[in-house]
């Protein structure tokens, strides 16, 4: 478990010192993705590089690496229909997160055998430090949370799904 840990600093936006910013406020609706196509994992993780090239300028092949690079160690799958992919990636000078809900589940090496419908992204500067774990502890409880997950599949745009994290996220401090 201490492998998947690998959050970072959000180094110019506060000078060095730790990101205190919640998993709610670190979403943007921007990246959220609904009905997502993938016919599996790498499609999907390729989904993400896409994404965090074309919206912020990240090297797709760096996300995709990164992302890979993590799943060979384990699958970040916990189960439910629910993985959390993260990874440490060069260059990166904040943290970034995405959720993505697939249109059709996949297989993702699932503790529980169950396909992954949602995906929840982090990726964080390779300079870790404790915010990872906060974050990666908190989309954990979020997630592992079945109305919690209920309420986000009934949720039709990214800005409902924003207000449900922004809810959630108030509830859990």
């Amino acid at each position: 478990m201490s492998d998947m840990i690998g959050f970072g600093r959000r180094q110019a936006a506060t000078d060095g010192k730790p990101d205190k910013r919640t998993l709610a406020e670190m979403l943007a609706p921007r990246d959220i993705l609904l009905d997502v196509k993938a016919a599996g994992k790498v499609e999907l993780l390729e989904a993400v590089g896409q994404h965090m090239e074309w919206v912020h300028g990240i090297g797709r092949e760096l996300v995709l690496r990164g992302l890979l690079h993590r799943e060979q160690i384990g699958s970040t799958a916990m189960g439910q229909g629910v993985a959390i992919p993260h990874a440490r990636i060069d260059n990166l000078d904040q943290i970034r997160i995405a959720y993505l809900r697939l249109a059709t589940p996949i297989a993702f090496d699932a503790p529980d055998d169950k396909p992954v419908e949602d995906a929840f992204i982090i990726l964080v500067p390779k300079a870790a430090t404790e915010v990872h774990l906060r974050i990666l502890g908190e989309a954990s409880q979020m997630f592992s949370d079945a109305q919690f997950r209920d309420q986000l599949h009934a949720c039709t745009h990214p800005a409902d799904v924003k207000l449900l994290f922004d809810t959630r996220g108030r509830a859990l401090r």
